[in-house]
């Protein structure tokens, strides 16, 4: 997994791995989860992969996007 910038600082996020078709994003303390375009839609994949990338807003994002919130489907 790539460890997350956290640019802000406060964010849950620790790291992620970008999958062809999917991320996983593990949070501070916790597992790693799962999100699948096929769940959380392309569009929403694509937006999380840019937020991983820049470190910055995909704690925020997961969190305040219902869809993407309960979207993963393994935990690791």
């Amino acid at each position: 997994m790539t460890r997350y910038a956290n640019i802000s600082g406060n964010s849950g996020v620790t790291a992620f791995e970008i999958q062809s078709e999917s991320i996983w994003v593990q949070f501070r303390g916790g597992p790693a989860y799962l999100y699948p375009s096929s769940c959380i839609g392309e569009g929403n994949l694509q937006t999380m992969c840019g937020l991983a990338t820049n470190g910055q807003g995909l704690g925020t994002f997961i969190n305040t996007n219902p869809i993407v919130k309960k979207g993963y489907t393994l935990k690791r």
